[in-house]
């Protein structure tokens, strides 16, 4: 009882610095996010997936200002690549530096230009994942973006648009306290590449819904920015059909706090659900991946590949889990966690979890830390490479399993390079 008050009384503290403004269908979900959550309160560390993470940071009613990163030194990621750009300025859609929201095979709205409708698509879907996630574990940040959410796009895919959508979220106050929310609908046979770019705020707690039907494709690429003080709590759900794909890539690059849950359901036979992730650390950097897996049908396929490179006392954390219920035969599910300790002062936690109620199944799950093989490191020495260049040669060999998640070759690309950079940056 004295550990649900305590949740509750840090619920009331958070709750003192938001507005609360329900009207239509948007104001009816939100409505209902806010009484599950004032029944739930907000996370503590003495909460199992919480035992790794202190919330506090992401609890606290307002945000720790942090300094502004400065990024006319390196070009911001998928800048070279052809998309649609939707950006946000301290959680502000900012329609100057957007695109019109217009493509064939898409129809793009903003959360805050769709809420006072009566009746809309995503009324099925706002909300609904995130409630769906809170079973078995609850998840109360999310709910509380549910409630609160000030902004964030309404994307329904309903064919195979030209190009990807790019979200960039970019942050301009020292104080930004940022509650994002989108919604995604990828109706059958349709297939869209969605990007995300940028630091957002000083805080952000970030929510994506997405429903994937019957042979559709989602594919999802996410670079979090450099800001180094920054804070940030995301929540993934997916609802995943039959003969359908969903496949997520993050990659992490400092940041005083990050936690990126994925929440991913396999609803249909024959579906496939990927979540990768590389996360680079150096000093007071803290970063947890904490994903669900649900197999709830016959013959589907699960990855989880997350690899971290930490040093200078940096922390990593694993929780990942595959569920496979009774009836989900044929299941192949894969989870693989690893860090890359460049000192001994950092540190990498994990918690690979397997629960299976089926009986023809192939289910594996491995996790290891350690430093750079100096077998290796001594080969290329050996053979005229300079300490550096070898050490990030084979950095980027152990991060390469998670790279190849991503499908297409030009955001791979892309992908490695600011990896490069980092490293670069990053040598001494």
């Amino acid at each position: 009882m004295a550990v649900l008050q305590a949740k509750l009384d840090a619920l009331q503290a958070r709750l003192a610095g938001l507005s609360f403004a329900p009207q239509g269908w948007l104001g009816a979900a939100r409505a209902e996010a806010l009484t599950r959550l004032t029944a739930m309160g907000l996370p503590g560390k003495r909460d199992e997936y919480w035992r790794y993470t202190d919330p506090t940071g992401l609890n606290v009613a307002a945000a720790t200002p942090v300094a502004l990163f400065d990024p006319r030194d390196e070009p911001p990621p998928f800048d070279a690549i052809d998309r649609l750009k939707i950006v946000f300025v301290d959680g502000v859609f900012d329609p100057t530096q957007s695109d019109a929201l217009a493509m064939d095979g898409v129809v793009i709205e903003r959360l805050a230009g769709a809420e006072g409708a009566d009746i809309h698509w995503a009324s099925g879907l706002y909300g609904v994942l995130e409630a769906r996630g809170q079973n078995p574990v609850q998840r109360p940040l999310a709910t509380l973006n549910s409630a609160f959410a000030s902004d964030g796009v309404l994307i329904r895919v309903t064919a195979t648009p030209s190009k990807p959508i790019s979200l960039i979220y970019q942050q301009k106050s020292e104080t930004s306290d940022v509650i994002l929310h989108n919604c995604i609908k990828v109706e059958s046979g349709a297939e869209v590449i969605l990007l995300e770019n940028g630091a957002a705020a000083a805080r952000l707690n970030h929510v994506t819904e997405v429903e994937i039907a019957d042979n559709a494709r989602f594919h999802h690429i996410r670079a979090q920015g450099r800001a180094h003080s920054r804070q940030s709590n995301t929540h993934l759900f997916a609802r995943i059909g039959r003969n359908a794909a969903f496949k997520s890539f993050t990659m992490t690059a400092n940041g005083k706090l990050t936690r990126n849950d994925a929440v991913l359901e396999l609803l249909g036979a024959d579906s496939v659900a990927h979540v990768a992730g590389v996360a680079l650390g150096d000093g007071a950097f803290h970063h947890d991946d904490t994903v669900f897996i649900t197999h709830a049908a016959e013959r589907c396929e699960s990855r989880q590949v997350f690899k971290k490179v930490l040093k200078n006392g940096a922390v990593g954390v694993f929780q990942g889990k595959i569920l496979v219920k009774q009836g989900a035969q044929k299941t192949d599910g894969y989870q693989i966690s690893q860090a890359l300790l460049l000192d001994g002062d950092s540190q990498f936690l994990a918690k690979p979890e397997l629960e299976i109620y089926a009986d023809d199944v192939k289910c594996s799950h491995g996790s290891t830390s350690g430093a750079i093989d100096e077998t290796a490191l001594f080969y290329l020495r050996s053979r005229g490479v300079p300490l550096r260049e070898a050490q990030s040669l084979l950095v980027l060999a152990f991060l390469a399993e998670a790279i190849s998640e991503i499908e297409d070759e030009v955001i791979s690309d892309d992908i490695r390079q600011r990896l490069q950079s980092w490293l670069a940056r990053h040598e001494h």
